[in-house]
């Protein structure tokens, strides 16, 4: 009797579970991620959906504190998410408002303060690709 194949999607929900941890240091190796190769696929997925990379460049400026000036001095440079985010000037306060699911794990149950920060970067650029109001994203109302 031939062994059943696992479904792509279970496989994929499996890994994203597990979480992608480097063996040596134990630590998930989107931490390392170069910022300057992750900043150009947020900014294809927003043009995908008519968005413009000023409004990618205005939702990460509002999560970090960063100026333009400062965020492109980031992109210029080799840093990656860890030091992107440990060199922010202020994290928004309102980023407890930011709620739901990204990749099926709920951004604000996410127990490692970094990779939660990551986790809100994605929630936001997911609302930006889905067409939601830059003042609903930025929490403007709230």
């Amino acid at each position: 009797m031939a062994k059943a194949k696992a479904k792509p999607k279970a496989k994929a929900k499996a890994k994203a579970k597990r979480g992608a941890m480097q063996p040596a240091t134990g630590e998930h190796r989107i931490f390392s991620y170069p910022l300057a190769k992750i900043h150009p696929m947020w900014v294809h997925k927003a043009e995908r959906k008519g968005r413009t990379q000023q409004e990618v460049d205005e939702v990460i400026r509002w999560l970090t504190g960063y100026t333009a000036a400062g965020l492109r001095q980031q992109l210029a440079s080799d840093n990656d998410l860890r030091a992107f985010f440990a060199e922010a000037p202020a994290m928004n306060p309102k980023t407890r408002l930011i709620t739901g699911t990204v990749c099926g794990v709920r951004v604000e149950e996410v127990a490692d303060p970094l990779m939660r920060k990551i986790r809100y970067l994605d929630k936001l650029i997911d609302e930006l690709a889905k067409g939601r109001p830059m003042a609903k994203i930025l929490r403007q109302n709230d």
